[in-house]
């Protein structure tokens, strides 16, 4: 009997298990997280975008043929901006509106155009102080403040 002792090995343990390559369930898992994180990202990414086309459209599709009815629109579309970014401008008027509409763009609202968002909803339509050109410089200047606040 003691003649085998020679013949015996000793015990082998087997290789440990490796984390790669990875199983099939750990990919499904993967792919659902990447997945939903980038859901996540375009459902923000949309929802922001969607605010600010929104309101481009809003002011694209003002056409009225009055100048003083296209900027008092013009003024509701970026009162309504104002209450959704900055609550505590929306209560603003006069002198105070401008600056602070000039305050949060680059772009600074040209002196004629700025009467006319202040006074049109308080002139009346047969006063010719404004014109279409003014209306104009208004609607690019509220793209440009819509664009760079929303």
């Amino acid at each position: 009997m003691n003649d085998n002792l020679p013949e015996l090995r000793d015990i082998h343990l087997p290789d440990g298990v490796d984390a790669w390559p990875l199983a099939y369930g750990w990919w499904v898992v993967l792919a659902l997280i990447v997945g939903i994180l980038l859901f996540i990202w375009l459902f923000s990414f949309l929802r922001k975008k969607s605010k600010k086309l929104y309101a481009l459209h809003l002011l694209k599709n003002i056409h009225c043929n009055n100048t003083l009815d296209s900027a008092v629109e013009m003024s509701k579309i970026l009162r309504r901006i104002c209450v959704y970014k900055y609550p505590d401008a929306a209560i603003l008027f006069g002198q105070e509106w401008i600056d602070f509409l000039n305050n949060n763009s680059k772009a600074k609202l040209e002196p004629k155009s700025a009467q006319l968002l202040m006074d049109a909803p308080y002139i009346s339509e047969k006063n010719a102080l404004f014109v279409s050109d003014d209306i104009v410089r208004l609607r690019q200047f509220c793209q440009k403040w819509i664009g760079e606040n929303l």
